[in-house]
């Protein structure tokens, strides 16, 4: 038995070793993994720690609410093999078909042996693309996959360098010094020592060779071939793609276009270009990886398939959104703002739209500054302008230009003017010429108008025009150019240069008049006291300026031209999915820029203005504060008007991208009615809503929230908890909520800080099922005064259910259970127990189906006892007419009829209508004045007109009234 058990336990020893093998094997995701004791292999080290530095993803991927692996989200941008003499062309138009030789190549294919190639001389390899093409996304790829063993096996050795740190480095080292500086494990690798032709087995990578200063001239840079000589790290890379330095090694360079000719075109073997994603089939390919990735398996999965439908379709009209997306650094934004509108989650952390555009601007533009340009002797990281900051002060100024006056397309001449009209000086040219090469691409894109194809040339009477990539891009550079404060007149920029020059010279003169002033009267030297009304003076006219922002702000928020616009957040998502259907009626002739005065507002946060600090665009903190408290002025003036729901809902985005909660607060403290009705609510918009709700105090009570033909649904409703509690009239009308919302609106009642008097709830499938629970808080709720549960399908049953329980709520006032499909015997039931009730005076009964006895014997039961204890009247509505009178409320009955028609049955609303007819003829026939025959005669008028307008489908406009 000891000998079993002995055995047993080795298997088991071996079997355990084996999966912690298997288990490291599949954390790394390689094949590498030894089983043999002994020191491991450095390059073993090597794959390892590269696979865990590149897997590392930006703090932008949080954007999808969580991390993904590279592998599952990568999609090969388009990659084209370029002869010597294409290598400076630009990037083609998107969707055009390719018309030059190039073809198209994979990294891998890179490094295959040319006609050229020598034995014992590396590839120099130059992989170039403008800015957002997919640059960095490819370097990173390229390294999990060599560490894997997909690609590249034949390279021993890949050893990544960037070429920013490579530039921060002011001491001379050798190469093998910078190699051991960054991989220390590497330090004395034979594959790096330099003897005989070891070094064929290794692939160096430089990424972003525009951030390093590299001069190839003989008499600047010496030669060296000794891999242990310390020279400076300029010098190194310059000997290594010579081939004096390991020429057996084989080097890949990637850089931006307006860098190419920094390496001579001797030193390179083959240029290679990326393309981005040129066909719409890529693209689907990248929305496909995110959005379903992030969805998988949640109920979101639905949604998110048909959101890839939808932009594929629009992909492939080759509209203005294929023209953006040509680069997948939009491909990117798209993805994080279709995330933003469709998969928000209470749960997790705040993000808003002008967070995802500054996240966006500091992937792609995170410290980078504008070089001097190739022929300058300014080293490139001396020279200490933003890049962010020049494109506000260019591009910024086209877009808000452009925003001023309503127009979204720009010709080349308007390019021209706003651009590079006032350059002076070889350096500002130089930049210029970077900026073109480099930048300009990224921001502006052809226009295509009416589904025009890329290739077609524009004709002799007409020139191209350009736009914004995507149109949201536009008003968020003009809202940034704004705040940058860099829209100045000319007397605020001349006032700024005295009050500091004169400010300067105030410091040493203050010394000198107090010296003086000991001996000669102050008076004679009173016109030095000037000198300190100069910076006074800039500082007043600096605070009108960030007082005309906020105007600005309120008056682009409320323009009367865009009231029936859709809210931004619909017109955000039509730019990105097309319009499917009938285009949407603009009430204004110009182009609504709604998002402009709203990144504004967003810009002026705390988390925006610290990504914006890192682009080297600088908000301070006392422009914040004179912004903020001009606009809150205007903001309640203009509130105090009423608003129509788009507006409404524009605002309340409005503060919610501000994320200042006391603003927002006192804001709000105006407001004691929010009317969002026929707005598109969606889990964006109802966390939107509650979040600032969440912000006024707990003594801050709305008179009336009304979400009525919002589309809500159950899922929506579990957001808006927060807005629901601290309102006194709810009105959920016309949405979707079905029995599964009672379950939540019977706990939002039973909650102890909920405060709702009159809840709607017309024309939701709530069904017996659903009014059963619902009914179930009239015992222990007294709040509750008016509850309207007309067209849910609560039946016979439910509406005994509701007059047993009646009794256990004292505070009802008034019920409304039309159009319930409640037979004579529960509405008799139903009238009884409303009669006993305290304090009912109301009960809606019309579009029932009851007899012509049956609504006597209502109007009956309505009428006071005189032989009891209490006189009071029950009003009940069962028709148009009540006994032998006309109804009170014939009219209001008729207008929720006419309000209604399009979602309700026709042919039983006309059926009701013929019953209407019937019953003010009996009426009128009971009459013997003449005024009250002729007041008959104008109720039946009313009611044929209804019905005539149902047989010819043709209603009159809502009157807003329902119950």
């Amino acid at each position: 038995m000891s000998l079993l058990h002995r055995e047993l336990s080795q298997l088991l020893g071996a079997w355990r070793w084996k999966r912690r093998v298997e288990t490291l094997c599949l954390a790394t995701g390689r094949t590498f993994c030894s089983t043999t004791p002994g020191p491991e292999d450095p390059i073993e080290i090597h794959k390892r720690k590269l696979f865990l530095w590149f897997s590392h993803l930006p703090q932008e991927e949080k954007q999808f609410g969580g991390y993904f692996s590279p592998e599952t989200m990568h999609v090969d941008p388009l990659i084209l093999e370029r002869k010597a003499v294409e290598r400076a062309g630009l990037l083609s138009p998107p969707l055009q078909p390719q018309t030059t030789s190039s073809s198209s190549v994979t990294v891998q294919q890179l490094f295959e042996p040319t006609d050229g190639w020598s034995e014992g001389r590396g590839l120099n390899v130059l992989l170039y693309g403008a800015v957002g093409s997919g640059k960095s996304t490819v370097v990173r790829k390229l390294v999990l996959d060599w560490c894997a063993g997909n690609t590249l096996a034949h390279f021993k050795l890949l050893v990544p360098f960037t070429c920013e740190d490579l530039s921060q480095l002011s001491k001379v080292s050798s190469l093998r010094d910078l190699v051991s500086r960054k991989y220390l494990h590497l330090k004395k690798h034979p594959l790096l020592s330099g003897e005989g032709n070891s070094a064929k087995d290794v692939l160096f990578l430089f990424n972003g060779m525009e951030k390093m200063k590299v001069d190839f001239r003989i008499g600047a840079t010496e030669l060296c071939s000794d891999p242990n000589e310390a020279l400076s790290p300029g010098v190194v890379v310059v000997n290594l793609l010579r081939k004096y330095l390991l020429p057996e090694a084989s080097i890949l360079v990637v850089t931006r276009m307006s860098a190419l000719d920094r390496i001579p075109q001797k030193y390179v073997t083959r240029y290679a270009q990326i393309c981005g994603f040129n066909d719409p089939d890529r693209q689907r390919a990248y929305f496909t990886s995110r959005l379903l990735q992030q969805s998988k398996g949640t109920q979101h999965n639905h949604e998110a398939h048909a959101l890839i439908e939808l932009l594929y379709l629009n992909l492939q009209r080759e509209s203005q959104l294929a023209a953006a997306c040509f680069l997948p650094s939009y491909c990117w934004l798209t993805c994080a703002t279709l995330h933003f509108l469709h998969f928000t989650d209470a749960k997790a952390p705040i993000r808003t739209l002008t967070g995802i555009y500054t996240s966006f601007l500091r992937l792609n533009f995170g410290g980078e500054v504008l070089g001097a340009g190739p022929g300058s002797n300014v080293p490139i990281q001396e020279h200490h302008t933003s890049l962010m900051l020049y494109v506000v002060r260019t591009l910024g100024k086209l877009a808000f230009d452009g925003v001023t006056y309503k127009r979204t397309s720009f010709s080349e001449k308007e390019l021209e003017q706003w651009i590079g009209g006032k350059t002076k000086t070889d350096e500002e040219l130089r930049q210029l010429t970077m900026f073109r090469t480099d930048v300009l691409d990224f921001f502006l894109a052809p226009c295509v108008e009416n589904g025009k194809r890329f290739s077609e040339e524009p004709s002799e009477n007409s020139e191209r025009r350009y736009v914004f990539a995507v149109p949201a891009m536009q008003e968020y550079l003009a809202a940034l150019y704004v705040v940058l404060g860099e829209n100045k007149s000319a007397l605020e920029k001349m006032t700024r240069q005295v009050s500091v020059a004169i400010g300067q010279a105030s410091e040493d003169v203050n010394a000198l008049v107090n010296i003086l002033s000991k001996f000669i009267p102050l008076r004679i030297f009173a016109v030095f006291n000037l000198l300190k009304l100069f910076p006074k003076l800039y500082e007043k006219i600096s605070s009108r300026n960030k007082g005309s922002i906020a105007r600005t702000m309120a008056a682009e928020m409320f323009r009367t031209e865009d009231s029936h616009n859709e809210d931004v957040l619909d017109q955000v998502e039509q730019s990105l999915l097309g319009v499917h259907g009938p285009q949407p009626k603009q009430c204004s002739e110009g182009q609504p820029f709604e998002l402009y005065p709203i990144f504004m507002g967003g810009l002026l946060h705390y988390g925006n203005r610290v990504l914006l600090q890192q682009l080297g665009c600088s908000i301070q903190s006392t422009t914040v504060a004179q912004i903020t408290q001009a606009l809150r002025k205007y903001l309640v003036r203009e509130l105090s008007k009423p608003q129509p729901p788009e507006e409404l809902m524009d605002l309340l985005v409005l503060l919610y991208e501000f994320q200042n909660p006391r603003l927002t607060a006192e804001v709000l403290a105006s407001i004691r009615t929010i009317r969002l009705k026929d707005i598109r609510m969606t889990p964006l918009k109802c966390f939107v809503l509650s979040s600032v709700l969440s912000c006024t105090s707990a003594s801050h009570y709305l008179e009336e929230l009304d979400l009525s033909s919002c589309l809500l649904t159950h899922n929506m409703l579990q957001i808006l908890l927060p807005a629901f509690r601290n309102t006194h009239k709810l009105n959920l009308q016309f949405n979707s909520l079905g029995p599964e919302s009672c379950i939540f609106l019977r706990d939002l009642l039973l909650d102890p800080q909920s405060s709702i008097r009159t809840l709607q709830l017309c024309d939701n499938p709530l069904l017996e099922t659903g009014a059963r629970t619902l009914l179930e808080v009239l015992p222990v709720n007294q709040s509750l005064t008016h509850l309207s549960l007309m067209h849910t399908g609560l039946g016979d049953q439910g509406a005994l259910e509701l007059a047993e329980r009646l009794q256990r709520h004292r505070g009802l006032q008034e019920l409304n259970v039309a159009y319930n499909n409640i037979g004579d015997s529960a509405a008799l039931t139903l009238v009884d127990a409303c009669r006993e009730h305290p304090s009912i005076h109301t009960v809606h009964l019309y579009l029932n189906p009851l007899s012509d006895v049956g609504k006597q014997s209502l109007y009956v039961r309505g009428v006071p006892k005189t032989h009891s204890g209490s006189d009071r009247r029950v009003k009940v509505l069962a028709s148009v007419t009540e006994g032998s009178d006309v109804s009170e409320d014939w009219h209001p009955i008729l207008d929720v009829i006419r309000e209604n028609a399009s979602s309700w049955d026709r042919d039983r609303l006309k059926q009701q209508l013929q019953v209407f007819l019937r019953d003010l003829e009996w009426g009128r026939q009971q009459q013997q004045s003449l005024w009250k025959r002729l007041h008959f005669r104008r109720v039946e008028k009313g009611v044929r007109q209804t019905l005539k307008m149902l047989e010819k489908d043709n209603l009159p406009p809502s009157t807003g009234y329902s119950r």
